[in-house]
């Protein structure tokens, strides 16, 4: 008897000691990824505004100056702009983008059709690609088409980009029974009525997965915009924040907190239906 509560005492300590390793390692890796936006927190509020009056990592002193030069002090550096045509691109794109994905996704599900099979191994094929290899011959499209210059040649550019992800959702409306569209269709429906009234309403995680995919996208990119934006009054905040110069530093991180909040709440008040839809994505029935 003895020796059998010896066991489970001997169980127990060895679980709650297998607890204390694995959390402490957890706040440890949670410490290390912490540390670099705690810095750039505190970094924005550095009242002379320059990373050289550091004293190590920290600030000597802290102000509210960054943020007040960043909405105020507009004439080199339009931030509010920058802001806006972000948020722009960011939406438009997210729209365009989401209902093309989304549309794409539903073909491959629900149709078969000659080299499907074909396109979805050169789609998978192409994805293993990073996207930034075809850089020149987007800036060369785009010079044959006068979109240079043009917030609508970024937003043409993401919302063609959005499908080549459509996988995942393709994943989500397999796991869609298939006798819901033949129903459907027994009761005179065409297809474009079953994928609005039936399939779309059961697609709620999903559809809020690919918005926000789509709009995190051109909301934090930099590549694209810095190679077709050219007039300083166009720019997103992604490039707008980089051409500040080097006493500007605590505007720079002012300005990067602020786009980051917006992001930040949609993940927080989103992020239920983001982890259904991409849980269910990944089943296959």
């Amino acid at each position: 008897m003895n020796k059998a509560k010896a066991k489970v005492v001997k169980a127990k300590s060895k679980k709650v000691f297998n607890v204390v390793i694995t959390y402490c390692i957890l706040s440890i890796v949670a410490f290390i990824f912490f540390f670099p936006c705690l810095w750039l927190i505190l970094a924005s509020f550095s009242k002379s505004g320059s990373i050289y009056s550091f004293d190590g990592f920290f600030p000597t002193e802290y102000g509210f100056d960054a943020f007040k030069a960043l909405f105020t002090d507009t004439v080199m550096y339009n931030y509010k702009r920058w802001f806006f045509n972000t948020l722009f691109i960011a939406v438009m794109s997210c729209i365009l983008g989401t209902l093309l994905t989304i549309l794409t996704a539903y073909c491959m599900s629900r149709f078969r059709f000659k080299s499907r099979k074909a396109m979805m191994k050169a789609t998978l094929l192409l994805g293993m690609f990073p996207s930034f290899m075809g850089t020149i011959a987007v800036y060369l499209i785009m010079t044959q088409f006068n979109l240079i210059n043009q917030h609508w040649g970024l937003i043409l550019i993401y919302s063609a980009q959005a499908p080549m992800g459509y996988m995942v959702q393709k994943g989500f409306f397999d796991t869609i029974p298939y006798s819901i569209d033949e129903a459907a269709r027994i009761d005179g429906a065409s297809n474009f009525t079953v994928f609005v009234k039936f399939i779309l309403p059961l697609s709620k995680p999903m559809l809020v997965y690919t918005a926000l995919t789509s709009f995190t996208w051109p909301w934090s990119d930099f590549i694209l915009p810095k190679m077709l934006l050219i007039d300083k009054d166009l720019y997103t905040v992604a490039v707008g924040l980089m051409s500040l110069g080097e006493t500007e530093f605590a505007r720079f991180a002012a300005g990067s907190i602020f786009i980051a909040i917006p992001i930040i709440l949609l993940y927080f008040c989103l992020v239920k239906y983001m982890i259904n839809g991409m849980a269910a994505g990944a089943v296959k029935e």
